[in-house]
């Protein structure tokens, strides 16, 4: 009975490996996200993102504001993402997506930025590629790189 409780404990601890590992290889195929009509996309009914322009209150996030210039801001903006284990795969006209990799299973989530000038903030989504919650993850980046942005101000 012992020996049929230890194989089963292995084999749903191997099941759980594998579909994690299948999860990080769909994230890397999916194709990563754009803007929708000069505005960062909603956020999908899943629980694994946040964003600044998204109106429902449970994917909803305050967009990061800044009293320095736009240009000042989009700078410190980018040296925070490097900081903090990002790399920024686009940027073009006030645009910018980074992409932060988890470290066990190698999870990629899309972090977007866009830069809104007229009312000194910057409007951010973060979302997981695959998946269906994230735990927390995306609203605690945007929170802490909301925190370092402080910071540098």
């Amino acid at each position: 009975m012992l020996k049929l409780t230890f194989y089963l404990v292995i084999g749903l601890v191997l099941l759980i490996c594998l579909t994690f590992a299948a999860m990080s290889v769909l994230s890397r195929q999916q194709t990563p996200p754009s803007l929708v009509d000069g505005k960062l996309s909603a956020c999908p009914a899943t629980p694994n993102c946040v964003c600044s322009e998204d109106p429902r209150a449970d994917a909803h996030i305050e967009p990061l504001r800044f009293t320095q210039t736009p240009d000042a801001a989009w700078q410190t903006l980018k040296q925070i993402i490097t900081q903090s284990g990002g790399r920024i795969e686009v940027e073009q006209n006030g645009y910018l997506r980074a992409i932060y990799v988890s470290r066990i299973f190698r999870f990629i989530d899309d972090v977007e930025f866009r830069l809104d000038p007229a009312n000194q903030v910057i409007q951010v989504r973060s979302a997981a590629r695959s998946g269906r919650s994230d735990l927390g993850v995306n609203r605690a980046r945007v929170e802490h790189l909301r925190a370092l942005l402080r910071q540098t101000a």
